[in-house]
């Protein structure tokens, strides 16, 4: 995967948003609350924010503003039943033999910026089954598509694999 634009940076927010997320995830994982445990997690999250400094420019990519969190769900309710119906598609095809399978290899395209947006939508459409990510260059993805119509076009491509998860990638990642 390319690296992000160079216009992208993280700024201090992005660095705050990375301390966040490494104390939350310690405190989950301690599972308390008691002071040595959040000065433990504090301190770790200093740390690993400092160590991963030179590799924060793909949180430049996260939009830090309210409504971000709002997309995210969004994201999130949309996700999860194409995973839904995307298993069962699938669980159909291996149990009924009969139902026609045309594999192909087709290129989706995103008008996403950053690498952090291109890498989420890359894997939203590997986790659906029936689909698999292979190549992510520039604003291009190429897709094995277990069940390809003939003669689609990258259009049609964008619009039925990944359309929806861009849409609502791009309210909280840029």
């Amino acid at each position: 995967m390319e690296q992000s634009s160079p216009e992208l940076r993280p700024s201090l927010g992005h660095y705050a948003l990375t301390f966040g997320i490494v104390v939350l995830l310690w405190l989950l994982l301690a599972g308390s609350l008691r002071p040595d445990e959040f000065i433990a997690a504090l301190v770790a999250g200093v740390l690993i924010t400092a160590v991963s400094a030179s590799r924060l420019s793909i949180m430049a990519g996260v939009r830090l503003e309210p409504k971000a969190a709002v997309s995210l769900a969004a994201y999130l309710g949309a996700f999860f039943p194409a995973l839904v119906r995307a298993n069962i598609d699938v669980a159909r095809r291996v149990l009924s033999p009969s139902l026609p399978i045309n594999p192909a290899v087709v290129e989706v395209r995103t008008g996403l910026e950053s690498s952090l947006g291109k890498l989420l939508l890359a894997n939203s459409i590997t986790l659906t089954p029936g689909t698999l990510s292979v190549d992510v260059q520039g604003n291009r993805i190429l897709v094995h598509w277990i069940d390809c119509t003939p003669g689609t076009d990258t259009e049609t491509a964008t619009q039925t694999i990944a359309a929806s998860f861009e849409r609502h990638i791009r309210g909280f990642l840029k």
